[in-house]
């Protein structure tokens, strides 16, 4: 018992910095290829948590990532949007772990994700842009208004969709690696 919540707190945060470490080293891209580029590779992280750590694990680092990224100035540099980017990584760790279970057949996994990359694309724009962008009124600016409605359109679903499918390629590798396929 002490042994898996050790197993479980070192996989939580170990995940958690390499989810840091990589917002952190492809900060300096620029913001349209930065997006497709950094998003892969935190969904990518984010469903190595989901398939390989657990639907918990993967909770706790959706959650805190956005958090950590906001603190380090690396994402959004919009505080309401912070939970919501929170919200949408928790939908698509969620989707992915449960629906995918564990060993799962890749026909399943490839399901999970489709239907994870979907949920986190639909949570995002809801909460983000049919919600919280006009609730913010002029708080906010029409050009930065635009740039977020761009960002957390579209280009989510794409970026979930490659971080997830590089995942499902690296989870069976790292479990052989660990002795746990």
């Amino acid at each position: 018992m002490k042994d898996k919540k050790i197993k479980w707190i070192t996989r939580t945060g170990v995940l958690t910095a390499l989810l840091i470490a990589v917002q952190w080293a492809t900060a300096g891209t620029s913001a349209f290829a930065g997006q497709y580029i950094t998003g892969s590779c935190v969904n990518c992280v984010l469903a190595v948590a989901a398939l390989f750590a657990g639907p918990l694990s993967a909770v706790v680092v959706a959650v805190a990532s956005p958090f950590f990224a906001f603190l380090l100035g690396i994402g959004p540099k919009l505080l309401p949007i912070v939970p919501m980017i929170s919200l949408g990584n928790t939908c698509y760790v969620l989707l992915l772990a449960l629906l995918a279970g564990k060993d799962a057949p890749l026909w399943r996994r490839a399901v999970s994700l489709a239907v994870g990359a979907a949920g986190k694309a639909l949570v995002l724009y809801v909460a983000i842009v049919v919600l919280l962008i006009p609730a913010l009124g002029d708080a906010i600016k029409p050009q930065q208004a635009a740039t977020f409605t761009a960002m957390f359109s579209y280009p989510q679903l794409i970026t979930a969709l490659i971080g997830g499918a590089a995942a499902i390629a690296i989870v069976p590798v790292l479990k052989k690696a660990l002795k746990e396929a």
